[in-house]
């Protein structure tokens, strides 16, 4: 994934990344196009191969943090298979991290939906 001011970045990472134990680390490994990051508050991230599904969610989780002052996603274009972040922070953190942090942070709450719907299921099948 590519972060260089309001540049965007690619991620070639698939759905399935998102349940690995290292999720922050595995979507973002940065590299930048110039060298430089001039506004590490602002920044535009792109993931490929995501849609309205992780970008809501994410977008949602990433508000919640205060450190964040704006949080948003567009799809370019419907044919294409990509997903734009744009994250601007206070100067109390980054946008590296705001990003971190949220896609930690849906870890968490994905993993809880799916314990809960486990043994959900699982009580409803001793009911049987």
């Amino acid at each position: 994934m590519d972060t260089s001011g309001d540049n965007d970045g690619n991620s070639g990472e698939d759905q399935s990344s998102l349940f690995n134990e290292n999720i922050a680390d595995d979507l973002l490994e940065f590299e930048t196009e110039k060298g430089i990051v001039k506004d590490p508050t602002s920044l535009t991230f792109s993931i490929n191969g995501e849609d309205h599904t992780l970008g809501n969610a994410l977008r949602y989780v990433i508000t919640l943090n205060p450190e964040v002052e704006y949080c948003g996603y567009s799809i370019p274009h419907p044919s294409e298979d990509k997903l734009n972040i744009r994250i601007q922070t206070t100067e109390n953190t980054t946008a590296i991290e705001a990003m971190r942090k949220g896609l930690e942070d849906l870890k968490i709450i994905c993993d809880h939906i799916k314990e809960t719907f486990i043994r959900s299921n699982r009580q409803f099948d001793i009911q049987q």
